[in-house]
């Protein structure tokens, strides 16, 4: 599974410190996608060094403590004799490392390495310090572990994944090294300086109890609906202008008649790239045009645009939340206390990344709606059928609809929930779980299918644009126009070979350079969601259908 949202580079951008605070959503990124060095705090190494020998002590205890002298799971009740617990703890990781399938990213891995190290540096997992350096080390070195696509409930955590990168660092099993080539992690490791760990008692607990796989997912999505979203609505006001659709119903007063915030911003979008184009001045004296309301899928953007926003700005918050978590099982705590607990279930993650699948899957929906009215010579106001150049010749963008309109599809499918879909583990010890990690595996999915709808949009906007010569596009939208124009994307003409332009629009919106183009030129900057304060304004309702409508 890919993702066209990813870019890969092997530059070293800044350094993010690890245990002095939780980390950032932007330093999860800039380590997962940039290569950004980490360092540790050296006041979380304080912290490590105090629980560990805490551990050790309990260790020593002819009393069994769960996960330091006994078995796990539903093994939980065996006490382990201590000549055996080295063994254990390798074996643990070794049976644990079950994943199947084709390789997750590499962003996805980085991501799950650095959370993992950030809940380890708070102390509160009990292993030495040296794993803690051990997994800082492995992600500057760019030693990234073979993780496979299936494997993971979501609960205890993502254990397989977890168990992948705990491996490696044990100089087991294989990875890939800074160059991307794939290499035996002994090998890694000593080309780097590293020494393989020997995993002691409670430390393979500690390396797979998490949700960091699935949260470090979540966090990159989020990263790219922030761009994806602006982009939607640079889209949509391409394809209002184009099909000659009216810019009032975007007004702000208008607008805060329904006081929900991510619409408000999607509109002020709106607002700002439509913003003194001749095409829609055009067509607003009333003796020139007579339509009293554009479509929906024209109109009523702002209003699904608006609910992703919102749905985003939910799942930043959890996100946040898990972000200064400290998810083991047992975990340490602040005074002393050795306790089993189960935070590592994955529903608050999970529930989220389902969310946005539906919300990705609606925000398509609309896109290639909009996609489709300009390709319709009965609801286009004028434009060629399928906006080509020798009607009956030529097919002009018809099968790119075609393609938006199968990644829709597929996005619907999407939208279905994993979290809902619980099923036993562990001889029932396990018995319900989040399946957090197939739902940011198919969000990931989403994610890649929206962004192309959308560039299918654009390429659909620009050439509708240019249709509507002599008149000219506004500033903005044809900032984008130009755009796509000078990534050598051919304007209206005879017929030529279109992947390839849809494949360069999509780059340039994962990018977001048809965002930064627009708002480049726009009157504002992209607006951002915020908590409303405003209070609903008493009106009456609408009464008669044409109201309604």
């Amino acid at each position: 599974m890919t993702t066209g949202m990813t870019t890969v580079s092997d530059r070293r951008s800044g350094v993010v410190t690890v245990g002095a605070a939780p980390l950032r959503p932007e330093d999860v990124v800039a380590v997962a996608r940039h290569d950004a060095l980490v360092e540790i705090a050296p006041e979380a190494l304080a912290r490590v060094a105090a629980t560990r020998a805490l551990v050790e002590g309990l260790a020593d205890d002819p009393n069994p403590h769960y996960g330091i002298s006994t078995g796990f799971g539903a093994l939980a009740t065996t006490f382990i004799a201590p000549e055996r617990r080295m063994q254990l703890q390798a074996s643990l990781i070794r049976s644990h490392a079950a994943g199947t399938g084709p390789e997750v990213e590499r962003e996805v891995v980085r991501a799950l390495q650095l959370l993992r190290l950030q809940t380890l540096a708070t102390g509160h997992t009990g292993v030495r310090p040296m794993v803690v350096e051990m997994y800082a080390g492995m992600l500057n070195a760019g030693i990234t572990p073979i993780v496979r696509e299936y494997g993971s409930l979501g609960c205890s955590g993502d254990l397989a994944p977890l168990s992948h990168v705990a491996l490696a660092a044990m100089g087991e099993g294989r990875v890939r090294d800074a160059g991307g080539i794939e290499v035996d992690a002994a090998d890694a490791l000593g080309a780097a300086s590293l020494t393989p760990l020997v995993l002691r008692e409670k430390e393979g607990l500690a390396l797979i109890n998490g949700t960091d796989g699935m949260l470090g997912m979540l966090l990159l999505a989020l990263h790219d609906l922030s761009v994806l979203l602006d982009t939607a609505d640079v889209a949509a006001a391409m394809s209002v202008e184009s099909q000659l659709g009216t810019d009032a119903v975007f007004a702000a007063d208008l607008q805060a008649l329904r006081p929900q915030a991510g619409q408000a911003v999607s509109a002020a979008n709106l607002r700002a790239v439509l913003a003194g184009s001749p095409i829609v001045a055009s067509h607003k004296d009333p003796a020139v045009c007579t339509r009293v309301q554009d479509a929906y899928s024209l109109r009523c953007s702002p209003q699904v645009h608006g609910a992703a926003r919102d749905t985003v700005e939910h799942a930043r918050l959890i996100a946040a939340r898990e972000l200064a978590a400290a998810v083991d099982n047992p975990v340490i705590t602040d005074d002393g206390r050795v306790e089993s607990n189960g935070n590592f279930h994955g529903a608050p993650v999970a529930y989220v990344l389902d969310f946005l699948a539906i919300a990705v899957a609606d925000v398509a929906s609309i896109s290639e709606r909009r996609t489709d009215r300009a390709l319709d010579k009965a609801r286009s106001n004028g434009l060629p059928p399928f906006l080509a150049h020798e009607v009956g010749v030529d097919s002009g963008l018809m099968i790119a609809q075609y393609a938006a309109a199968g990644i829709v599809s597929e996005l619907k499918r999407l939208a279905v929930p994993a979290s809902v879909d619980s099923i036993p583990s562990s001889a029932m010890q396990e018995d319900h779980v989040s399946m957090g990690w197939a739902a940011a595996r198919k969000l990931r999915r989403g994610i890649d299918g929206l962004g192309r709808v959308l560039a299918i949009e654009v390429l659909t906007g620009a050439r509708a644009l240019d249709l509507r010569a002599p008149l000219e596009p506004g500033a903005a939208t044809g900032a984008v126009r130009d755009l796509v124009r000078d990534a050598g994307v051919g304007g209206p003409g005879a017929d030529r070979f279109l992947s390839p332009d849809m494949e360069t629009v999509t780059e340039l919106v994962a990018s977001g350079a048809v965002a930064a183009a627009a708002f480049g030129t726009a009157a504002s900057t992209p607006a951002r969601s915020a908590p409303s304060t405003h209070t609903p304004p008493t009106h009456t309702p609408p009464t008669s259908p044409e109201q309604v409508i």
